[in-house]
């Protein structure tokens, strides 16, 4: 191969001496520049020696100058290009001629395509790490899919390609583009497969996702209601009883003690309350609503005739089937006493199926006790044991005065075979539920209702999540044994 380069060589050797130091000037300059951007095997082509031992010397010193060099950044290029030559050999003289007279353009043009091809590997090595996140998130992409992204990077690297003597070069430079591919494969390997979460076998915190049920209709829409009435409870709570337009839907309308309804005004909007008229009432639906923000100002404006929605029954009710033959110990707070009337009512109704049945209901003061109204009728009668307290003393106050915490303990009911249903202010709960602990009363025989804590009503939002409970489809009612498995955030 030396032999024929060097046959070639003299043949030019005569009439191109001048020219041949020029190129020779621009080769040493171009080979600093281009061993440091891993393109030398191109100089080696425009270096034309003045005689034929010449030529077969330099040849041979720029080969073992370039191969070790040109090794390490671009290996396969050199081993390649070191056939180039033969390639040559078969070009006729004059393309030979035309080469070594203008060696500026051959030698310049490629200086960019070097540039690219040197950096295009850390560009193509950074380029599979998403590719592999993607496969690692997603294992059904298919393995033809990654052949298919490398297929572009192939083409640009054939886009710059010259014609003629360096479309073999061309050729060369696209074999880097196929060493990530084993990287790719690597790092496969290195990332492990996503781990499914299982629910925990005491169902603490992770629980295994089960059916909801699907109301009918449009869950959003409210049904379009009238107020019949509102009623001044005390300074800070309403009691607002609405009936539905629809006559159909008022008539085959149901719910259970316990279940809730959203309350809208139009414009205003709207919030969760329970419906504390007992299941029997059908003239209306009963909604106390204490001041606590704008929609609950709004609905404080209402008057007799104003247009409502209501979205309703939501939520699961009091567990009242499985008291049947227990006694039950009813306790209320404020408001609280709200969603603690409806049960009671209920219950009273059908007092044949259970057993004792008391009440312990208490406020700030006497001004502060909702349903004042209806407060004498419970103590006088005789199928209920009924107990008022207040926080503090006042003028003519005949009950109880003292907290609820401790006046439970000083009624000191019997946990044997009772059942314990409370609903007040978060804090009044709290140590309501220690003095039930001093009581003995098993936490499977102790509810409450979390309804406050209720947004859209239906499991959307996720406001009301509470560890693996939604409070608007798991509950608000939870017995205190159920809340135990839940985080401290209550």
């Amino acid at each position: 191969m030396a032999t024929k380069r060097t046959k070639t060589t003299t043949k030019k050797t005569t009439g191109a001496k001048p020219k041949t130091s020029t190129a020779t000037q621009k080769t040493t300059r171009s080979t600093g520049s281009a061993s440091s951007k891993a393109a030398a095997p191109k100089k080696k082509v425009a270096a034309a020696p003045l005689n034929e031992e010449a030529a077969v010397a330099s040849a041979a010193q720029a080969e073992a100058q370039q191969v070790p060099e040109a090794a390490a950044a671009a290996a396969p290029v050199v081993r390649e290009e070191a056939g180039a030559p033969a390639v040559k050999e078969e070009a006729p003289a004059p393309q030979v001629r035309k080469e070594a007279e203008a060696p500026a353009v051959k030698e310049e043009a490629p200086a960019p395509q070097v540039r690219k091809e040197a950096e295009a590997p850390a560009v193509k090595e950074e380029a599979p790490a998403p590719q592999v996140r993607e496969e690692a998130e997603a294992p059904a992409v298919k393995e033809t899919e990654a052949a298919t992204e490398t297929a572009p990077a192939e083409q640009e690297a054939k886009e710059p390609a010259p014609e003629g003597a360096d479309a073999p070069v061309a050729a060369q430079n696209n074999a880097p583009a196929q060493e990530p591919q084993s990287d790719i494969k690597e790092a496969k390997a290195a990332v492990k497969p996503k781990i499914a979460l299982t629910p925990k076998s005491d169902g603490s915190k992770l629980t295994p996702v089960v059916a909801r049920p699907i109301t009918a209709g449009n869950p959003y829409r409210p049904m379009e209601a009238t107020v019949l009435e509102v009623i001044q409870e005390t300074p800070n709570i309403k009691t607002i009883r609405v009936t539905l337009d629809d006559p159909e839907l008022a008539r085959n309308f149901t719910y259970e003690p316990g279940q809730v309804g959203q309350l809208s005004v139009f414009g205003a909007g709207e919030s969760t309350f329970v419906i504390n008229s007992p299941p029997s009432m059908k003239d209306y639906l009963q909604f106390s609503v204490m001041l606590t923000g704008e929609v609950t100002q709004a609905i404080h404006n209402l008057c007799k005739g104003d247009k409502v929605g209501v979205r309703a029954p939501l939520g699961r009710p009091f567990p009242y089937e499985l008291w049947k033959g227990k006694n039950i110990f009813f306790i209320g707070g404020g408001i609280g006493m709200a969603p603690i009337r409806t049960i009671m009512l209920h219950v009273l109704e059908h007092k044949e199926d259970y057993g004792t049945i008391s009440l312990l209901y208490g406020g700030r003061s006497p001004q502060d006790m909702a349903y004042s109204y209806e407060l004498q009728n419970w103590i006088e009668r005789p199928d209920l044991d009924c107990t008022l307290t207040i926080d503090r003393e006042a003028e003519g106050w005949p009950h109880k005065v003292g907290l609820i915490p401790n006046v439970l303990r000083e009624l000191n009911p019997s946990p044997d075979n009772c059942i314990a249903v409370l609903c007040g202010p978060p804090i009044m709960i709290k140590f309501t539920l220690q003095a039930l602990d001093e009581l003995k009363f098993p936490h499977e025989n102790v509810y409450t209702t979390l309804e406050k804590r209720m947004k859209c009503g239906i499991g959307i939002c996720g406001r009301c999540g509470i560890g693996g409970k939604y409070v608007c489809l798991d509950g608000p009612v939870f017995s205190q044994k159920e809340l135990d498995e839940l985080p401290p955030e209550l």
